[in-house]
């Protein structure tokens, strides 16, 4: 465990924050990951068998049963904390919506999962656990038994293909400024297909992809051209046309190296 979250179980179990039949405790997001710095808030996962009941908590609607999330919110020595209380039960919703036999059927086209499901799924492979360490672990392995990998990478990959499209119909019209943007988020779309598919997850959280990238390495694309590209440094304000062709055919020679199963 990171230094920087010793006493945390502790000071959640003094305010009455952890069930009594909690099953799991874990630390998720940047914090978890390495990425923190100072004005980094604690996410935590607590996972237990009955609802949570605590009077300050707010609540976060799913498409589960039942169908919210309670969050408690509070500061500790100036630290934002955020604890979101999961029920088991949901846990195994969640990962039955993206099993394969669910991909298999076609639901690979749509969007399986809401922002909240994402991100606790993905969150598994790199949680820290400050208790629970068997029910983590156990999870951990459901997830990556299912089909989460191969559903986020399509998502990614359709989502490139549609951005792909518009920008090449934009260039088609003599919009450039248009075609530039278009280029933009096929090409984050693009790179985010690369590195789900390597298994480092986080394309609802833009503001870390070069992390990941540096992590994932993806074979297909080196940092140096990424980081390029993602920085525009090529670009001609000039003749905007050039770059966003650029971009454009990069991510079509990208998407096709990109491995679902």
């Amino acid at each position: 465990m990171s230094t920087s979250l010793t006493g945390c179980l502790e000071e959640m179990d003094r305010r009455g924050l952890i069930p009594a039949d909690c099953q799991a405790v874990c630390c998720v997001g940047s914090v978890a990951r390495g990425w923190s710095n100072e004005a980094s808030d604690y996410d935590f996962n607590v996972v237990s068998s009955t609802p949570f009941e605590g009077e300050s908590a707010r609540v976060i609607p799913v498409p589960l049963d039942p169908g919210v999330v309670p969050t408690v919110v509070l500061h500790v020595d100036g630290r934002r904390w955020e604890i979101k209380y999961w029920l088991d039960s949901q846990v195994q919703q969640m990962i039955d919506k993206v099993s394969w036999e669910q991909f298999e059927a076609g639901s690979s086209t749509a969007k399986a999962l809401i922002d909240a499901e994402e991100l606790f799924l993905e969150r598994m492979s790199t949680c820290l656990t400050l208790s629970g360490a068997t029910w983590a672990e156990e999870c951990r392995r459901r997830v990556e038994e299912s089909a989460f990998r191969a559903f986020v990478t399509t998502r990614s990959l359709a989502e490139a293909d549609s951005s792909i499209e518009d920008a090449v119909g934009q260039l088609a019209a003599g919009d450039y400024d248009s075609a530039v943007l278009s280029a933009r988020k096929a090409l984050g779309h693009t790179v985010d297909a690369l590195l789900e598919s390597e298994g480092n997850f986080g394309s609802r959280t833009p503001k870390w992809r070069a992390r990941r990238f540096r992590e994932a390495r993806p074979k297909a694309l080196s940092f140096e051209e990424y980081w390029a590209l993602e920085t525009m440094r090529s670009f001609d304000p000039e003749a905007p046309q050039e770059w966003a062709n650029l971009v454009t055919q990069r991510c079509r020679d990208l998407t096709m190296e990109v491995d679902i199963s």
